[in-house]
């Protein structure tokens, strides 16, 4: 079974091919990865080109652009990555012959608004607040509307994505707490906006399980929502980041961790305060269940320390 993969060099990307199955199912999988040099997800028409011309069973678009604040100065870009590249993949793959081809994208907790203030079940109506999460929920509609007729398309929306490598809040607190602990300062960090974080880890074994089970013919809902189970501020995870850090030897000392709100950190971008997502059905339909986030974030910082020993 051939496989797509974009955003390969990325933090979920490198957790992807890290857990790719050697089957799936009673086929061996063939998993292309590509990154931004392979495959540019600026360019619609080159990414429709590719699909074209490779054919895959699957497209595990995993690549996108995340940089919520940077977006509201970078629209266009933002939408080529997040909705005109997967519409292109979606496209190519709905004219491809024999009706197999799959699509798998993934998404976000920024579609939302955070003013519910109850858990957002797949079902809910979206209200992106910034570029990023229009893009993005505008990725989904083109996906869903090209492919979803013939259960053909998937969106997987997860919440606060880090792992042990790449750029993500995890490891900037990390250094954040090395650095300012050596200088006897503490940091701030928003206190009033709560969701999920979300291990690239565990991440990446929902996404084989939900590829795996949709080829095998399993019904699987057109949207599902995946994180990691309980619910967190940022302030919250920084301060767990940092014991945890400790306990695992990651971290000599850890800085103290002052929380503060919103508005004491204004961005260019605005954020839900409150983006959990509810994961109960897609539980049920992958058969899977989550780990806390805490256990998770240990796993995580446990393979940063396996990493780091000489």
């Amino acid at each position: 079974m051939r496989v797509l993969l974009t955003g390969a060099g990325g933090q979920l990307g490198q957790a992807l091919q890290a857990s790719a199955p050697a089957r799936l199912g009673d086929q061996p999988l063939e998993l292309v990865a590509t990154g931004r040099r392979e495959l540019d997800l600026a360019d619609a028409a080159a990414c429709r080109a590719f699909v074209r011309q490779l054919q895959p069973d699957w497209v595990l678009n995993a690549g996108a652009y995340t940089a919520v604040d940077q977006a509201e100065r970078e629209p266009a870009l933002a939408d080529a990555v997040n909705h005109l590249a997967p519409a292109a993949m979606a496209e190519a793959l709905a004219e491809c012959g024999d009706g197999r081809g799959r699509l798998l994208q993934l998404s976000t907790d920024f579609v939302f608004s955070g003013d519910q203030g109850t858990p957002y079940p797949p079902a809910a109506a979206v209200a992106p607040l910034g570029v990023y999460g229009a893009t993005k929920a505008a990725g989904e509609r083109a996906v869903l509307e090209c492919l979803q007729p013939g259960a053909r398309a998937f969106v997987l929306r997860t919440s606060w994505v880090y792992g042990p490598v790449g750029r993500n809040f995890c490891r900037t607190m990390l250094r954040l707490h090395r650095d300012r602990a050596a200088r006897q300062e503490s940091l701030a960090v928003v206190a009033d906006q709560v969701g999920c974080p979300t291990s690239t880890l565990g991440l990446a074994s929902a996404c084989w399980r939900l590829i795996a089970k949709a080829s095998a013919g399993g019904p699987l809902p057109p949207i599902l929502h995946w994180s990691d189970a309980g619910a967190a501020s940022w302030y919250d995870f920084a301060v767990a980041i940092g014991e945890l850090g400790f306990a695992t030897g990651v971290l000599n000392q850890m800085a103290p961790v002052i929380p503060i709100t919103t508005a004491q950190f204004p961005t260019p971008a605005r954020r839900p305060r409150y983006s959990l997502l509810d994961c109960t059905s897609t539980c049920t339909a992958l058969g899977i269940r989550p780990q806390h986030w805490r256990t998770a974030l240990l796993d995580v910082i446990q393979h940063m320390a396996v990493e780091e020993r000489p």
